[in-house]
């Protein structure tokens, strides 16, 4: 299964962005009955966990994005997202996202740049 991340862009401070990632040649129940999770990674900085949807839709964020962000998940679509709101200069990264195993193809990720 490989990760595909889209919806990245330049956006300014308190804006908002909407990423998409699919599982691409995942079938249903492979995508449906696992967690899956966004990250984020800044030049010289390990990948920080951002968001977690679990299988029944419950949902975990890190501090630094609560309120802010809310990740879903389509799963006829194996595609998950992360509605990105009152973004800040701080959120500026190359966002990723994979199954919490972390098994999976990783994707190319998608750079989100947020100005001040």
């Amino acid at each position: 299964v490989q990760m595909v991340e889209s919806g990245g862009g330049l956006v300014q401070a308190g804006g908002s962005l909407r990423l998409s990632c699919v599982a691409s040649r995942s079938i249903f129940s492979e995508f449906a009955f696992n967690p899956m999770v966004w990250y984020r990674q800044t030049p010289g900085r390990e990948r920080e966990l951002v968001a977690i949807i679990n299988t029944d839709e419950s949902t975990t964020y890190a501090d630094s994005v609560k309120g802010r962000f809310t990740i879903s998940r389509n799963n006829s679509k194996r595609t998950f997202y992360l509605q990105m709101n009152s973004l800040k200069p701080e959120d500026t990264a190359v966002y990723f996202c994979n199954r919490r195993n972390n098994d999976w193809s990783w994707g190319q990720g998608t750079q989100v740049t947020v100005s001040s």
